[in-house]
């Protein structure tokens, strides 16, 4: 047995179609989606990925804003610029690119971006509806792997999913998600003892801990899907994931690969929350207007 592949570039592109149709919508209402991106810094990674960001928002139709920031920039400036994009009406998402240099506060940062254009999902407020099952703005990787397995048309009620990490970014935000889906949910990471016996009961195995290939087939339940949000570069500097896929492909059921497979989904997932965040910042603008 192979695994089938889940293509997240496939996925991707299938939803950005969808998002290119309500951006149309909204535009013919006289609004233009505005995504702003902070960045700060020179770091070539982060560089890189907010060029990806500001080239599918063209794409898309949406506006998009790079502001473009050196790293002696102090705590207390980065605050009033995101207190400016708050109260900029053609910016309807906010996204400051972490990391941050040591100096700033990533915690502040991200409680001072206004809940409603919180289009990481990483604002308290934010988090808590998504705990609760409230209507919220999504963490954009968890978000993205959800849809990547409503994509397989495999039901997530009742399943079991083990997460491997516990990062706020991905590993406690995507159990939740799938919680919410009605899965039992059991999360590991590096102080779990027996590892392995605790992943090979998963139906659905999410391995997000940023070690190279470290999850092989000793770790993995015949037929599981497993989701590979890793990108690392192994000993020839190619790059892969967290799960040894060459190994893990021969087991599992269905597998991400790396590239190409959650990576892409987190850009979708971010212009999905940006055109949402426009439309419900819309519909409140006019909803006060008529008051």
């Amino acid at each position: 047995m192979v695994a089938a592949l889940i293509n997240g570039k496939e996925v991707s592109i299938s939803i950005r179609e969808e998002l290119k149709q309500g951006v149309t919508e909204l535009r013919n209402q006289g609004v233009i989606p505005g995504l702003a991106v902070v960045l700060v810094g020179e770091d070539s990674a982060s560089r890189t990925y907010v060029n990806s960001k500001h080239k599918a928002c063209n794409e898309l139709g949406m506006y998009s804003e790079v502001i473009e920031l050196e790293d002696t920039i102090s705590e207390d400036e980065l605050l009033t610029i995101v207190k400016r994009l708050n109260d900029d009406q053609q910016i309807h998402g906010i996204l400051v690119q972490l990391p941050l240099p040591e100096h700033i506060s990533e915690t502040k940062v991200i409680e001072t971006i206004s809940p409603l254009k919180d289009v990481d999902g990483f604002h308290p407020i934010n988090i808590g509806r998504m705990m609760t099952n409230q209507d919220a703005l999504l963490p954009c990787t968890p978000f993205g792997i959800l849809k990547l397995i409503e994509n397989i048309n495999i039901p997530i009620n009742g399943k079991h999913v083990v997460v491997i990490g516990r990062s706020n970014i991905v590993g406690k935000p995507v159990g939740q998600l799938f919680l919410n889906e009605n899965a039992t949910v059991t999360y590991t990471h590096s102080h779990t003892t027996d590892l392995k016996n605790i992943t090979k009961q998963a139906d659905i195995l999410i391995v997000a801990i940023g070690v190279a290939k470290l999850i092989t087939t000793d770790f993995v339940k015949e037929g599981a899907i497993v989701i590979d949000v890793g990108m690392n570069r192994d000993e020839n500097g190619k790059l892969c994931g967290d799960v040894d896929f060459e190994n893990v492909k021969n087991i599992a059921g269905y597998i991400t690969p790396v590239p190409g497979g959650v990576g892409p989904m987190t850009i979708t997932m971010l212009l999905h929350n940006t055109l949402k965040a426009a439309s419900q910042i819309e519909h409140k603008y006019n909803l006060s207007m008529k008051l």
